[in-house]
């Protein structure tokens, strides 16, 4: 890992004017930058220590007041800060009384240790870890050159969907849930004004932006995650399967939020990790809940309608699989 310096921002303003580049543009063999931020660090580190950027300085925005908070309201929802830590979301009671998805999601994340450092706007930054994007020796698609190894490769954890040109999937199983939740990113510009970009507008595919795998320009900072108002007739349920029991990345993870009445489902949101380069929503399964309610039978064919536009390659069919398993347990885990 290369030498560097290190800067303590105790400002939004302080931040932007002292990092020059993102992540991904440090990546990308086009162009040049020599500082960037880090919140939490893990993924910064891990992409430090693996040789793949070299920034010549750090600009720590942990401790800028403000954006550790996790704030309720029972008519606009929740919001919380970027910095506020994994450990912190899976132990807040409103979340978990109220975003049960978003609360099992983060439970199953890493490690204790690792969740007590990873901040929830850091973890929907970090890069995918397809084993030949993370390699020095392999220049990649998502690094600007002109192969994905995954493709004909080693793509037992790859992409099932979605699969054309890279064949990667996204590292965060927060953003599932988020995604089933209809979250919204609060993204402070360096002009001071504010955007709000929907979770399901933030991450880009291969096909929008190889290089890139979300929005955030330089200058760029997530400030809050705001998760809209439920209601007592709000139900979700989250699973993650992984090759093993502890810290591991999804194989395949599901998140789903219905709104209830009676035995009738008035709406549904499911969405599907680690299918897809990016997380992404299963309409056609949405759509049969919407119009059969939640049953055996009507989460067995909302599974089998999730999965039925899935391209495997030639290692990750069994995935497939998979994921209709757990889509259907979660269906019936809601009522």
């Amino acid at each position: 890992m290369n030498n560097f310096s290190w800067y303590d921002a105790t400002t939004l303003k302080e931040a932007q004017n002292e990092a020059d580049t993102t992540v991904s543009d440090m990546l990308n063999k086009d162009k040049k930058g020599s500082s960037i931020i880090k919140s939490g660090g893990i993924d910064v580190m891990d992409l430090m220590k693996e040789g793949l950027i070299t920034p010549e300085k750090i600009v720590n925005i942990r401790n800028i007041p403000g954006l550790d908070k996790i704030e309720f309201d029972t008519k606009k929802g929740v919001r919380i800060g970027a910095n506020v830590t994994l450990s912190d979301i899976e132990k807040n009671s409103v979340i978990r009384d109220n975003y049960q998805a978003l609360q099992l999601s983060v439970s199953k994340a890493a490690t204790p240790q690792l969740r007590n450092m990873s901040t929830i706007a850091g973890n929907l930054g970090q890069r995918t870890r397809c084993w030949y994007f993370r390699s020095v020796e392999h220049d990649c698609l998502r690094k600007g050159g002109s192969t994905c190894f995954a493709k004909n490769g080693e793509n037992d954890y790859h992409a099932v969907m979605n699969n054309g040109s890279c064949a990667s999937v996204h590292a965060s199983s927060i953003a599932t849930a988020l995604l089933a939740f209809g979250a919204v990113l609060e993204i402070a510009l360096e002009n001071g004004e504010k955007k709000e970009v929907p979770i399901e507008n933030f991450f880009v595919t291969p096909y929008e932006n190889i290089k890139n795998e979300n929005v955030l320009k330089s200058g760029e900072i997530i400030t809050a995650i705001v998760l809209p108002a439920v209601n007592n007739k709000t139900k979700s349920y989250y699973i993650k399967q992984g090759a093993r029991q502890s810290y591991d990345w999804a194989l395949a993870d599901v998140a789903v939020v219905v709104e209830l009445s009676g035995k009738k489902c008035k709406n549904a949101r499911i969405a599907l990790g680690a299918a897809s380069p990016v997380p992404i929503r299963a309409n056609s399964a949405e759509s049969i809940l919407t119009n059969e309610g939640i049953s055996e039978s009507s989460a067995k064919a909302a599974a089998e309608a999730a999965m039925e536009k899935a391209t495997p390659l030639e290692k990750n069919a069994y995935k497939v699989a998979i994921f209709k398993s757990i889509l259907q347990r979660a269906i019936l885990k809601t009522v």
